[in-house]
This record gives C-alpha cells, sequence and structure tokens, in this order.
C-alpha cells in the first residue's frame, strides 16, 4: 500500500498548534498558511501516529482486500503543498532537497529497514523521475507520487537524495490493502471516507490513545473495503438533507453497521485488542454521535456497541487472518 497523511485546512490559517493544533478546517488540499518549525514538526508528529496505524491495518488485512498495493511505510509530502509563508519554515524542517520528499517513516516497515529516511528526497520512483508541476498549495505533485508508489511492483526502486547525493534502494514491501489517510486540522470530531481515502480529525490524536483512534480508522478503512461509496451510489441513497430521511437514512445505518462489524476483524488481525471497540464506543460515544441531533444516517451508540460485541465474541481464538462472513455484503447491493 502506498499510503498518504495529507494535511487540509483552510488557507487562512495562522496560529496553529496552539493548544495541539485547534485550527479550522475546509476542503484545500494544501498545508495551512503561516506555519513555524514548531508547528510543522509538530504536524509532522501526528502524520506519523495515523502512519502507524493506518500500516499495521493495511498490511494485517492484505488478505481481506481485493484492492491492494506495497506497503513501504513512506509518508510523502511536496514542496508545492506549502503556501509561500511556509515555504521557508517547510525547508527549514523538511529539507526538501527535491520536490517530493519523505516526511517520515513508520517504525519497522519495510522503508525503515531499507534506511530510507525522514527527510530524504525522492528523485524517481519505479524510474519515473518526480518534478514539481503544481502551483502551490496544492497536493497535485504529492499525489502524483502516491499514485506510482500505488501501481509500483515490490521490491519498489526508488532513487532518494541525502547529504547532496542520490543513491538507489530497493524496498520490499508487503502488499496491503489500498488506501490514503489524511490528517485533517479543525475543531470538528471528523472521520470520514470517500471510498479511497480515509480522513480523521486532528482532534482524534488530541484527545484519545493510538489504540483509541485505531476504532475510528479500522472503521473507516472498512467503509473502503465494502465498498460503501459504490453501494450507496448505486442504491440512488442521496446526500444532504434527504440522506436524513427514510430509506436513504436506513441505508446508510446499514453501511455504518457493516463497517462496524468488519472493523473489529480488521482490529483484531492487526493485533488490537477487540475489546477497544465497544470501550471506545462506551466512553466516547457521546463525543461524536451528537444525542439529540445525531445523523439519522448513522445508529444510536448502544446499537452499534451492541453489534461490535456481538461480532468480537464471533471471532475464532487465535484465527489470523480472520476473513468475517460480513465481507461477502461488498458484492450484494444495499436495499
Amino acid at each position: 500500500m502506498a499510503w498518504v497523511i495529507a494535511r487540509r485546512a483552510a488557507l487562512a490559517y495562522r496560529d496553529v498548534v496552539i493548544a495541539l493544533l485547534l485550527a479550522a478546517a475546509a476542503p484545500a488540499s494544501a498545508a495551512p498558511a503561516g506555519l513555524d518549525t514548531a508547528s510543522l514538526e509538530s504536524l509532522r508528529a501526528i502524520d506519523l501516529r495515523l502512519g502507524a496505524i493506518a500500516h499495521r491495518l493495511v498490511t494485517a488485512n492484505a488478505a481481506l482486500c481485493r484492492d491492494q498495493a506495497p506497503a513501504t511505510g513512506l509518508i510523502l509530502h511536496a514542496a508545492t503543498q506549502y503556501d509561500a509563508d511556509t515555504q521557508a519554515a517547510a525547508r527549514q524542517a523538511f529539507g526538501f532537497a527535491t520536490p517530493i520528499g519523505v516526511e517520515a517513516v513508520v517504525p519497522g516497515s519495510a522503508a525503515a529497514t531499507a534506511g530510507v529516511a525522514a527527510n530524504d528526497g525522492l528523485i524517481s520512483i519505479g524510474g519515473r523521475r518526480l518534478e514539481a508541476r503544481a502551483t502551490a498549495p496544492s497536493a497535485a505533485d504529492r499525489d502524483a507520487a502516491l499514485s506510482l508508489l500505488e501501481t509500483a511492483q515490490s521490491p519498489v526502486r526508488l532513487t532518494v537524495a541525502r547529504a547532496g547525493r542520490g543513491r538507489e534502494v530497493a524496498v520490499p514491501a508487503p502488499m496491503g490493502c489500498r488506501a490514503r489517510f489524511e490528517v485533517l486540522l479543525g475543531p470538528a470530531m471528523t472521520a470520514q471516507s470517500d471510498g479511497k481515502v480515509v480522513q480523521i480529525g486532528v482532534r482524534f490524536f488530541e484527545r484519545y490513545r493510538d489504540e483509541d483512534v485505531a476504532v475510528i480508522v479500522a472503521h473507516e478503512l472498512s467503509h473502503i473495503i465494502l465498498r460503501h461509496r459504490v453501494r450507496l451510489e448505486a442504491a440512488g441513497v442521496k446526500g444532504g438533507l434527504l440522506g436524513e430521511l427514510g430509506r436513504n437514512a436506513a441505508l446508510g445505518q446499514k453501511a455504518e453497521l457493516e463497517a462496524d462489524v468488519l472493523g473489529v476483524a480488521l482490529l483484531h488481525n492487526a493485533g488490537y485488542d477487540t475489546a477497544s471497540a465497544p470501550r471506545f464506543w462506551r466512553e466516547h460515544g457521546g463525543d461524536l454521535d451528537g444525542g439529540l441531533f445525531r445523523s439519522r444516517t448513522h445508529p444510536a451508540t448502544k446499537r452499534r456497541i451492541a453489534a461490535i460485541e456481538a461480532a468480537a465474541a464471533a471471532i475464532p481464538a487465535g484465527e489470523k487472518p480472520y476473513v468475517p462472513p460480513v465481507l461477502v455484503q461488498r458484492d450484494v447491493p444495499l436495499n
């Protein structure tokens, strides 16, 4: 798997990383404006936390995923993701000897074992030279590099720049579920998936331990594995206010419960304690479900706890990877 931890935030974003990165989010695929080096290092630490969780989940559950990619453990970013006010600090913090850089490397991953390190520059992937084509701030250059990683053959062949010199590196990456992962800046407790990218709000990392965040990441990855976006669209489910009504809401809840059930299996296969899932919803469900203002596309917390506990109880002791019955639903129309 080639995955990304990206930071999406409003362009009018200044005093970031005060009180652990409480900022304003918006749908721009670029870093926020006017950051200093301390802020960028704090963002890197959060990106690596999500990266380590994601890497663990996608490698342990590759057998459950039809769409796979080499799981290198690389977290990439591009100089063009940073606006003019942040460029100097970004170059000081990250080097950017080349337009595409290694923001971080998951410890113990194939890339780490091969000797790739944070702040290395990437000259080429699989013999394809990387270039800066986007106008900052934009994630287009980073996304182009990620696409090359996702379609590479293992061992993934990289040309890496360090201390002014280039060297060839072969990364014997295992296969993992194909997905990308992004940190969303902002005050909202946001977790979502569009069928390809999992987005987790920075507030999760401020409030919760990694084993708690893993519950949410596994749930959102389950939406990708179960093809929920495709199946909901095929069923004619509407978004917006119409999504809160009748059949739309009922099918939305069905998809959420399927993701809860598969998420428990993903946690089990990755070596997490499956009891962490019902415990998270029992202790923190109120942070997310909105009470009286809960989206009707999502089941009530008590209902999802019951489904999660039943799914966890059904997992045979010691069976890894466990392939749960819910996985067959990815080919079943939602109705």
